[in-house]
């Protein structure tokens, strides 16, 4: 195995891919570590072919967007992640990332033409399905809970109903008319 390449075939993948812009999206230096190429040829294969990656497919973090993900993952300045981030700083980067939607990482595979890279677009595809299976379980389980919550109150309704009920007719009995 390459240095630097890590091996998913045993590893979730899902903590790579992040939400910005309303979107799920995975860090091109992630992306290129999964695909096993250095992220700077990564990146020098989508510019050379941009018209692959429209805007839903992969798209450059603003300025800003970087400056949340670095506090998003606070980490120590010794951290690869901090120096992934770190644009223009000795030993980081000195463009702002690519990210990749789903769509877009199964492209990066297709224009980087390695057997890895397709092999591991699988993986991608795969986390991506994963992540938005919870979103749907997710709300699906808030729906069930609503529904849960509705049919409760309306038997604690029945129930308070006839609890007052019977208290009145208590107090018929222990006050009798005169």
């Amino acid at each position: 195995m390459k240095r630097g390449m890590v091996d998913y075939n045993t590893v979730d993948i899902t903590p790579l891919i992040i939400t910005t812009r309303g979107k799920r999206v995975i860090l091109d230096a992630d992306l290129a570590r999964i695909y096993g190429v250095p992220t700077k040829r990564l990146n020098e294969q989508v510019r050379r072919n941009i018209d692959r990656f429209p805007p839903d497919f992969a798209f450059v973090l603003t300025d800003q967007e970087v400056t949340n993900l670095r506090s998003q993952n606070a980490t120590s300045s010794c951290d690869d992640t901090q120096t992934q981030f770190a644009a223009g700083s000795h030993g980081g980067r000195r463009y702002r990332p690519y990210v990749f939607t789903e769509h877009g990482a199964i492209m990066a595979a297709n224009v980087l033409r390695s057997k890895r890279a397709i092999q591991m677009s699988v993986f991608v595809v795969r986390a991506f399905i994963r992540m938005r299976q919870m979103l749907v379980e997710q709300r699906s389980l808030a729906r069930k809970l609503l529904e849960l919550e509705k049919e409760l109150t309306a038997r604690l309704d029945v129930h308070e109903t006839a609890i007052n009920e019977i208290l009145g007719q208590i107090r018929r009995l222990l006050n009798p008319p005169t």
